[in-house]
């Protein structure tokens, strides 16, 4: 049967419908000096009412997660907001630890007004420093020495009136006390007096041998011995219990000696801080002072050693009770405190208890060894971070949940979680009223959100930062205030207003439709940076259109290798990619490469077997575990449609498969669909397709045409095959009408357009597209129930009659 061949011209974009062009008109200048600086947040309404609500509202929970892409102006914005809101909350005290002599392992925190802490911490220093020399010079007082000799010389009394009352007992019992020498101690001891001689008792017995005493007298001399000297044990506990009193005495002495002094500093301090805890501490270390006098009156530097090596360090303050550790000092804080804290590692955000070797190798710590973190230095204000940096290190965000839900912070250092710490030291909780904004990804937020019960409660600001904008006039004048700032931050060249144009033209294909434009304002410092940097190279004073669009080619290019290599294996026919003549069952697909900060668009052929049998439509890539969810899902749709336009008068009997030709990485997405049908109408129908002409779009089970992304990538990179290979005219691309808005080509594509080598036809169904790859019109269903003879349509159906009869006579069914 004859074909029904098209005689009609194709719907084909205009070059003025390829590109959206910045009026110059509209830039009232001349230059960027010409215009004010952007001072102010640009298009991100949405989260600046959410950032304001949520910086303002001091009350439980109401953190902030802020939600958007990196380069979209989050951390801009937040620094910005920051500066000028005025919270409501109370200003954070300054923080202090202390000794606690009740509990040493739990240091105390006592809090001050606004840079009092370090004025207390200087006042305890003055008063050691004081009582260093003024104990001393007190006990070595004349009025006070009298009475020390005094109260020593009435011990002394009683204690040779002891003595004495005992000796003149011994030398009755005819004994004698003597001082012996045992190896290096001199001890007392009792002896008896034999003929006149202090004789030792073990010698008794020689002397009884002897025949100079009788046994009977060395017995008599041994029984009044042991009672001798059970009686002089009794005198030296009742020296003793002298010596105790003595020392009692010394020590009331000594501590009236220096109570007026010591109560005297420790209330000139309590004067200037009224704080009942404070005054609690310090009735606490006067009590101290005056039971460890000794420690002050040890102030005579001790004779070194010949070597150094011999030299003993001392590891432990012995004024250590007396130290004030000041962790947070407010004296220099004008307005809420601002925290980034870049690295949330668990010490630089909770804090931690630092450890030192004493000189027996052991680990050693103190109160005066706590360190304050960046969440207890934002108190009173905002601590920004990072969601996914403080997600991976360890113990950070547990640690935030419990200090957020609860409002206080126990600093402890991070091997305590791990139970590998030797160290008992629990500091006395601080309680907190910081603000926590963390920085993430949407992803973060919405897996955050579903998995963890506590972040809900936590974190209940969200704000979402907008990667687009409008585009009107008032985004124009913008952007090119916001090209001055730029300019004047970083001493730059001024741009002319065809600069401006092209940057803004830049900014309109990065948010991918013409009545967009980008918010990622990162990429747009970036290019007005090298913009800047090529009108250098060409010594001009002025940034140009052309020092903008090289700036954009040299960025492709330092990123393109991997498109130029495959390019190149396209051209050398390694990848088989046909751009001429015609086929059946295979189409050029167009497909999206994502190379990190890089995406280019190349074709894919992509080709579609039928035959007889009940298998349906066959997805290689799915059977070799290559596509994904979404891919599957468009080939499914496929088998809709056929049901639909060609099976409501007999059954869907086939064997079909769809490949993506050379393709061996895994394929997403359901861009490629209505190509897929094509190849497929193609195999059934016998009709081959123009290689010339490449097709992306979605279908649905109607066989409607739907948009898809990347469609600016996708016609350039097919253009760049078609250019290497040779233009012959007849080339083109077929993509979905309601992308049209997003074109955004380049130069070079428009100008092949505008000469006639290349085309571009939207189209909005699959009648469309079927005609311009086939030349054959596609047909419509006559009253009768068939399609127009000679059309795709009717090639398709009658195939399908074809495989279903002849499948009921081979199988008899």
């Amino acid at each position: 049967m004859q074909k029904l061949k098209l005689k009609k011209k194709f719907n084909e974009l205009k070059p003025e419908e390829l590109r959206w062009e910045c009026p110059l008109e509209q830039l009232q200048f001349e230059t960027t000096q010409d215009v004010e600086p952007l001072e102010d947040i640009i298009g991100q309404e949405r989260a600046l009412k959410a950032l304001k609500l949520g910086t303002e509202l001091f009350a439980p929970g109401y953190n902030i997660f802020v939600c958007g892409l990196t380069g979209t102006g989050r951390m801009t914005t937040i620094k910005h907001i920051l500066k000028q809101i005025s919270p409501k909350a109370p200003q954070a005290p300054d923080r202090c630890y202390v000794y606690n002599f009740k509990n040493p392992d739990e240091p105390r925190l006592l809090e001050f007004p606004r840079g009092q802490a370090i004025m207390f911490k200087r006042n305890m220093e003055a008063m050691i420093f004081y009582l260093k020399q003024k104990i001393p010079r007190t006990l070595e007082d004349e009025k006070y020495i009298e009475a020390k000799n005094k109260i020593i010389e009435k011990y002394q009394r009683k204690e040779q009136e002891l003595f004495r009352e005992f000796q003149k007992r011994v030398e009755k019992e005819r004994f004698a006390i003597i001082n012996m020498q045992v190896e290096n101690v001199v001890k007392p001891s009792i002896v008896p007096i034999v003929e006149g001689k202090p004789i030792p008792i073990e010698q008794l017995v020689n002397l009884a041998k002897a025949g100079k005493i009788s046994e009977e007298e060395v017995k008599e001399i041994e029984q009044k011995y042991l009672e001798l000297q059970a009686q002089m044990q009794e005198i030296f506990k009742k020296e003793m219990i002298l010596a105790r009193e003595l020392s009692r005495e010394l020590e009331e002495l000594e501590r009236e000696a220096v109570k007026s002094i010591v109560d005297g500093i420790i209330d000139e301090i309590k004067e200037q801080f009224q704080i009942p805890k404070v005054h609690e501490y310090l009735d606490e270390v006067r009590k101290h002072i005056l039971n460890n006098l000794n420690i002050f009156k040890a102030t005579q530097e001790q004779a070194k050693p010949p070597f150094p090596f011999f030299e003993q360090r001392e590891d432990v303050d012995p004024f250590l009770p007396y130290r004030v550790n000041v962790i947070l000092d407010n004296s220099e804080q004008e307005g809420v405190p601002v925290i980034i804290e870049t690295t949330p590692t668990f010490s630089n955000i909770f804090g931690t208890i630092e450890k030192v070797y004493d000189s027996r190798g052991f680990w050693r710590t103190d109160f005066t060894k706590i360190k304050a973190g960046s969440i207890l230095k934002a108190d009173g204000g905002y601590l920004v971070l990072n969601a996914r940096d403080a997600l991976s290190e360890p113990g950070v965000w547990k640690a935030l949940k419990r200090t957020l839900i609860y409002r206080k912070l126990e600093i402890q250092p991070i091997d305590v979680f791990f139970q590998i710490s030797s160290i008992s030291l629990k500091p006395e909780p601080i309680e907190i009223n910081t603000k926590v904004i963390m920085l993430g990804d949407p992803e973060i937020y919405y897996l955050l959100y579903e998995y963890d019960e506590d972040f809900q409660k936590i974190f209940k600001i969200k704000a979402d930062f907008d990667f687009e904008m409008g585009l009107d006039n008032e985004a124009i004048v913008q952007y090119a205030r916001f090209i001055r700032k730029i300019c004047r931050d970083e001493n730059l060249k001024p741009f002319d207003k065809s600069a401006i144009a092209r940057v803004i033209e830049f900014a309109v294909r990065q948010a991918g439709r013409r009545d967009k434009i980008t918010t990622k304002f990162s990429v747009i410092a970036d290019l007005i940076r090298e913009a800047n940097y090529w009108a250098g190279v060409d010594g001009s004073e002025y940034v140009k259109s052309e020092h903008v669009k090289r700036a954009i080619e040299e960025s492709f290019e330092r990123r393109k290798m991997i498109e130029d290599k495959i390019k190149e294996l396209i051209a050398k026919g390694i990848i088989l990619v046909d751009v001429t003549g015609e086929r059946v069952g295979q189409v050029n697909g167009l497909t999206i490469y994502e190379m990190g900060d890089y995406r280019f668009g190349r074709p894919v052929r992509i080709t579609a077997s039928v035959s007889m049998g009940r298998a349906g439509i066959i997805n290689i890539e799915r059977e070799s575990n290559l596509s994904g969810r979404i891919h599957d899902k468009g080939v499914l749709i496929l088998a809709g449609y056929l049901r639909e336009k060609y099976a409501q008068d007999k059954p869907l009997t086939l064997s079909a498969s769809i490949c993506f030709e050379q393709s061996y990485s895994g394929i997403d997405g359901d861009s490629a669909s209505s190509t897929e049908l094509y190849a497929l109408l193609s195999a059934l129908s016998g009709l081959p397709i123009k290689q010339g002409i490449a097709v992306t779009g979605s279908v649905n089970q109607k066989g409607d045409i739907q948009p898809i992304g990347g469609v600016n990538e996708k016609i350039e990179g097919f253009f760049d095959v078609c250019k290497a290979k040779g233009l012959t005219g007849e080339q083109g691309v077929i993509i979905p009408k309601k992308n049209v808005e997003d074109l955004m080509l380049r130069d070079d594509v428009v100008e092949a357009v505008k000469k006639g080598m290349f085309h571009i036809y939207p189209v909005e169904t699959i009648d469309e597209g079927i005609e311009i790859l086939t030349g054959v019109k596609a047909g419509r269903r006559l009253k009768n129930g068939e399609f127009e003879p000679g059309t795709v349509n009717y090639l398709v159906d009658k195939r399908l009659r074809e495989i279903s009869k002849g499948l009921k006579k081979f199988t008899g069914d």
